[in-house]
């Protein structure tokens, strides 16, 4: 059969690349054999593949559906099952991390993680290639995520943020690694301590950038930010000085999309919003020492700069507090209400030169008549490009767009080319109109290309704009009532 080749092919990139002992081999052999309903096997020997894992189980998929050992629509669950037998123990795993981690440094061991999840086929590397990604003259960067599901209805995605019970409690709880409900066959995670407390640490298996992963509470509580998470936050970027970590604003619509379980984000990638610059510096009294100012961002970033630990983490807090308490109903910002808490912040950090470099993101979740979905969210000509919240990530330069726009877009250029917009794609019309002027009358497929990608950075920018809650004389004021003193 060739089944039999295809899962001899796979044990032998296990034992090259996934750390499979040869002692082993026999158990995980007649594991999969009695997981796939056969009652025989033949073994050959196989050089190991130096392929990708997809097109391993590509190949083995093929075959056994085939032979009949599988359905069609079953290969994604008989993939992700196998996969999880070949992979280490979770703790022979974290026991490697934590040894690599020991002996060659952090970076080294990031990389040894990230390489093995994808080889494990839990990073889908083959499908994130494929993701659409430009960087903008205006230094956004857009990405088309083909695999993330777009929630357009308010309603879903604040499904994703209640606690249903049962088992695992939500979607990533430490219970999730290996769950076969939940594709999590190939989960790995391994051990951290921020705090004091147990944590860990797992990448994202559809990525939004470069090893985005992560960091969650072992203890299944609620997302919330205090003293406490500025704390949490230096002490990842002290483990992890290569990586930058955030954490999401812990409310509906502007915030991560699970509430439900206290966690982080962070990876390896420098985002947009670590290349901005102070554009206005301002001072506390009492803590001289650290940089802090206004930053030259479309959204309303405040970034504190420093070596001292305690003064950074007293000035975040003082920030945090003040932020969310704040109501000035001239400028339809309302700390809270009858529906609950609507401001919040969105804190961010990156370890450069010895100095911690804090981004403080002010957020407002607040609705109106006008803006049922956010006042200060993507306006309502701009849904038909992004309509789900604006998070930690979109707040930071980093658009992830739904997967319709490839498709999308390239009939809009169609009708852009052809100068008539037909009825169907009549919700693109701010894009058709925009785009038609860029293009300054040269038509050409090359040209209206060009132009839609600076249309589409432009319209990001212009979202980030709406996501601010003040304007730079607003911020001054803001400053000053708080006891912030500008320069």
């Amino acid at each position: 059969m060739k089944t039999f080749f295809e899962i001899n092919r796979l044990l032998a990139f296990a034992k090259a690349r996934l750390g499979l002992n040869s002692y082993d081999v026999p158990f995980v052999r007649n594991s999969i054999i009695d997981a796939l309903g056969l009652t025989t096997f033949e073994e050959s020997e196989v050089e190991a593949p130096e392929c990708d894992i997809s097109v391993l189980l590509a190949d083995f998929s093929a075959a056994a559906i085939e032979e009949g050992v599988f359905a069609a629509e079953l290969a994604p669950y008989f993939c992700d099952k196998i996969m999880g037998m070949l992979s280490l123990r979770p703790s022979y795993l974290d026991g490697k991390f934590h040894e690599v981690y020991d002996k060659e440094g952090a970076a080294q061991a990031t990389e040894w993680l990230y390489n093995y999840c994808v080889d494990n086929n839990y990073v889908k590397k083959a499908v994130l290639d494929k993701n659409p990604r430009f960087d903008g003259e205006n230094g956004l960067v857009v990405t088309i995520n083909l695999a993330k599901p777009e929630f357009r209805d308010p309603n879903k995605a604040k499904s994703g943020n209640a606690v249903a019970g049962g088992y695992p409690k939500c979607v990533i709880c430490k219970d999730n690694e290996g769950f076969a409900p939940r594709g999590k066959f190939t989960l790995r995670t391994v051990s951290l301590r921020l705090g004091g407390k147990p944590w860990f640490w797992q990448f994202s298996p559809y990525g939004y950038f470069y090893q985005h992963g992560i960091c969650v509470n072992t203890e299944h509580i609620p997302m919330h930010i205090d003293r406490e998470t500025f704390v949490n936050l230096m002490d990842f970027v002290d483990a992890f000085p290569h990586y930058f970590i955030g954490c999401n604003a812990c409310l509906e619509r502007i915030g991560g999309s699970v509430l439900a379980h206290d966690h982080y984000q962070g990876g390896g990638e420098v985002l947009p919003l670590f290349k901005a610059k102070i554009k206005e510096e301002f001072t506390l009294p009492g803590y001289e020492s650290l940089q802090m100012g206004i930053l030259d961002w479309p959204g309303t970033v405040f970034r504190i700069v420093g070596t001292d630990r305690e003064k950074i983490i007293e000035v975040c807090e003082k920030m945090r507090v003040c932020w969310v308490d704040y109501t000035d109903e001239n400028l339809q910002i309302v700390c809270r209400d009858a529906s609950g808490q609507h401001n919040s912040i969105s804190p961010t950090v990156v370890k450069r030169n010895g100095k911690y470099e804090f981004n403080i993101i002010l957020r407002s979740n607040v609705v109106s008549e006008e803006f049922p979905d956010g006042i200060f969210h993507a306006h309502p000509e701009f849904h038909v490009i992004k309509k789900e919240s604006i998070g930690l990530i979109e707040a930071q330069g980093l658009f992830i767009l739904p997967g319709r726009l490839v498709g999308q877009l390239a009939e809009v250029e169609k009708c852009i080319a052809n100068k008539n917009l037909t009825e169907e794609y009549a919700d693109f019309r701010l894009l058709f109109d925009e785009v038609t002027v860029l293009c300054k009358g040269d038509f050409s497929s090359e040209n209206v290309h060009e132009n839609m990608r600076k249309e589409l950075a432009d319209i990001c920018y212009r979202i980030l704009q709406n996501t601010a809650v003040f304007t730079d004389e607003q911020m001054k004021d803001y400053l000053e009532k708080m006891g912030f003193i500008s320069k």
